[in-house]
């Protein structure tokens, strides 16, 4: 049995940690040196059980984009679910409550017809977005990819390859995991296919306006082309690669991907699970970077918590399964429609998005001024999304190095530390805050980021 992280003065905090270790295999969670408890969250910021104050510099990887239990949103959630004050506050004390039903699985909502007509609008008025024509809901990310496989491979059965871009996540099951990762993990699916991601034209912010030659990744195309012909179904990408270090392409590469879908009648889908509302300083991905997917994923912004995700495409490529094919116990469930209807009104009734311009901007600069403290060597990133590569240094590898950081990030200084999760391949730490933080409190975070890394290089 591993033995818990421990931290001094955390008794309530290390109680957890013992409690979930031994009652929980360690294969549920991925690794943080800090393994954080939160008592309580409220706009960036989580708390402890021992009242220390963290900035979220995470969002719950990437899923609380207007930050933690927003007011007007939890106020158009509950409202949608029929969870009016008069129920929690009073009232009866035995019985139900006539409200929103909890589960609707093979039945209808009016609440999940909004969600669907709110989403497919919203998707169509974005440009790239005419061909979102379809909701198919899930309830994570990976299940969203697995039935945008599904439908893909239903199309045309006799056209069974799959390509996707090397080094991407897509999830952990099923098709989902048979497109993460590359064609050297074990137990690969054989269908699957994998393409060059241009990483090394990417791996710093200082070249994302850089020409890119797309000959090479064209010409791996080609190949599959010839040595598979029309058995190419589709093809899967991430706009970039998050799980991978967070790579940002030019977005010549996505086009040109499109470009060769189109002309060999290929699928393109578009994996947002991790990018969509926002993350990159547009509502979609496919905005940003120029292109119409067949089928957009979506999820974990989604939802802004709650557990929801969504394949979005054709309707020919949708209507290519039957009854039961895209169904599950929790997909367009209440729950999830109202959380969508609420996070949608956030983002088409405020400035949000301004707000992620103005907030990259400051990241930008502050994240790369910790390329002089030694411990950073790279910066990547765009929107409200980066990633910090760490650098080897005074005898330690910079995966130690990435993992000391945590660390001194999370107890950091004052009852004020800062919440980081562990290191995307192995040696890049994602940043990515909620996009309704307050300049001023994006300064203070980054100043505390800053005084932090400094310190810990010092002490190296």
């Amino acid at each position: 049995m591993v033995q818990p992280i421990q931290f001094a003065g955390e008794d309530r905090s290390n109680a957890t940690r013992k409690t979930l270790s031994q009652a929980e295999p360690l294969a549920l969670r991925t690794f943080t040196p800090s393994q954080a408890v939160f008592a309580k969250s409220a706009g960036i910021f989580h708390f402890t059980p021992e009242g220390r104050k963290l900035y979220d510099f995470s969002s719950g990887v990437l899923v609380a984009n207007l930050g933690h239990n927003p007011r007007r949103w939890m106020q158009t959630f509950c409202r949608h679910m029929g969870w009016m004050p008069e129920h929690v506050a009073g009232g009866e004390t035995t019985g139900y409550f006539e409200a929103v039903t909890l589960t609707a699985y093979n039945a209808m909502t009016e609440l999940e017809a909004t969600a669907v007509e709110r989403l497919i609008k919203n998707l169509q008025a974005s440009k790239g977005g005419s061909r979102c024509e379809q909701v198919m809901w899930a309830a994570s990310g990976s299940e969203a990819i697995q039935k945008a496989l599904w439908a893909c491979l239903h199309r045309d059965e006799s056209r069974d390859i799959i390509v996707a871009t090397r080094y991407g996540f897509h999830g952990k099951k099923g098709l989902a995991g048979a497109v993460t990762g590359c064609e050297t993990d074990q137990d690969r699916d054989p269908r699957v296919k994998f393409i060059s991601f241009p990483m090394q034209e990417c791996d710093d912010i200082s070249k994302a306006d850089d020409d890119i030659d797309l000959s090479k990744y064209r010409a791996e195309l080609d190949a599959l082309r010839r040595q598979y012909g029309n058995r190419i179904n589709c093809l899967i990408t991430e706009p970039y690669l998050g799980g991978g270090g967070s790579y940002h392409p030019q977005p010549a590469y996505l086009q040109m991907l499109e470009e060769w879908c189109r002309a060999n009648d290929v699928i393109l889908i578009l994996d947002e699970v991790q990018a969509n509302f926002g993350r990159t300083g547009k509502m979609y991905a496919f905005e940003k970077y120029g292109i119409e997917p067949d089928i957009v994923c979506l999820g974990k912004g989604l939802g802004n918590g709650v557990p929801v995700s969504a394949a979005v495409g054709r309707a020919d490529l949708m209507g290519s399964l039957k009854y039961g094919e895209g169904s599950d116990t929790w997909s367009a469930n209440p729950l999830a429609c109202a959380a969508v209807i609420a996070t949608l009104d956030e983002f088409e009734n405020t400035d949000v998005l301004e707000q992620t311009a103005k907030l990259n901007d400051v990241f930008v600069k502050g994240l790369t001024r910790l390329k002089d403290t030694g411990l950073i060597a790279k910066v990547r990133g765009e929107g409200m999304v980066f990633g910090i590569e760490c650098a080897d240094a005074g005898g330690f590898s910079s995966k130690e190095i990435a993992s000391k950081i945590v660390e001194k990030c999370y107890l950091g200084r004052d009852g004020v530390g800062i919440h980081l999760l562990g290191a995307l391949a192995g040696n890049v730490l994602r940043v990515s805050p909620p996009m309704t933080m307050t300049i001023e409190e994006a300064h203070a975070s980054l100043e505390l980021l800053e005084s932090l890394v400094r310190e810990l290089a010092v002490s190296l």
